[in-house]
Formats: structure tokens, C-alpha cells, sequence
């Protein structure tokens, strides 16, 4: 396809877009929630966990800064590429691409160190799995809107 022509924006593209910025805009508040310490929202999260609000806190607190960063970029990542998606611009691929490797990166840390229970429960690893299906598609998915134009 030309450069220069532009390829009708896709249906799918919004329901994508929408999608995906409202599920990373809850990954960005729930980053924005644990950094900023806020008792309230982590006892709202850890209803019926059994764990204490000061206890997942002290967890959260604990990650060493390079996987703060990691962490950060993932989620970061995510949701500029959402906006980036929507806004139909390439580096969407770039953003989910970062978020990819922020992702990695705290997956790596959580298999490498001592991860409490509540932490490592059959409920967070399936939300790991899907975190990481959920990112690698929008990275497939900007990709291919990319090759069909619709991306500039």
C-alpha cells in the first residue's frame, strides 16, 4: 500500500482502542494507588484475600527500583499504546512493545524471589496469564494495523 494513502479506520480499531485504554487505565490506577501508599484502595483490593491492606502494602513497597521501573513501563506502556492506537499512530507499537518488556520484567522478578501466598495464589497467576495475553495481543494487533495502513 502507498504511503501516503490512508486506509479506512476499522470498526475494530475503536472497540480495540476503547477497550484496551479502559482495562490499562485500571492498571494505571492500581500502579498510581500502590505508589502513592493509599490504605483505602489496597483494602479495597485485598477484600477477602486475607491479607492486611498494611501487609500488601509492605510487599508492593519492598520491590527493589529496577522493578518499580519495570513495572512502571509496563503499565505505562500499555496505556500510552491504547491512546496511541486510538489516535491510529505507529508508535503504538513501540509503547506495547516497552509494555511487553516491563511485564517481563516483574514476571521475572516474581518467579526469582520469595512471593507471599496471597501473592502467588491461583488467582494471581491467572491474572498474570492474562496481563500477558491481553499485551501480547494489542502488540499483534497494532502490528497488523500497521502492515494494513491504518496506522501512520
Amino acid at each position: 500500500m502507498n504511503e501516503l494513502a490512508r486506509a479506512k479506520t476499522p470498526w475494530h480499531l475503536w472497540v480495540v482502542g476503547i477497550m484496551s485504554l479502559l482495562w490499562n487505565g485500571f492498571g494505571a490506577n492500581d500502579y498510581t494507588q500502590t505508589q502513592l501508599s493509599n490504605l483505602d484502595y489496597m483494602r479495597t483490593m485485598m477484600d477477602g484475600m486475607g491479607v492486611t491492606p498494611e501487609a500488601a502494602l509492605a510487599y508492593f513497597q519492598s520491590f527493589p527500583a529496577w522493578v518499580d521501573a519495570f513495572w512502571a513501563f509496563g503499565v505505562w506502556g500499555s496505556l500510552a499504546g491504547s491512546v496511541l492506537l486510538l489516535l491510529r499512530s505507529r508508535w503504538a507499537i513501540i509503547a506495547f512493545g516497552s509494555s511487553l518488556i516491563g511485564l517481563a520484567g516483574t514476571t521475572i522478578y516474581q518467579a526469582i524471589s520469595e512471593t507471599p501466598a496471597w501473592a502467588s495464589s491461583g488467582m494471581a497467576e491467572i491474572m498474570s496469564i492474562v496481563i500477558w495475553a491481553i499485551v501480547t495481543f494489542l502488540l499483534i494487533y497494532a502490528i497488523s494495523m500497521r502492515q494494513k495502513g491504518v496506522l501512520r
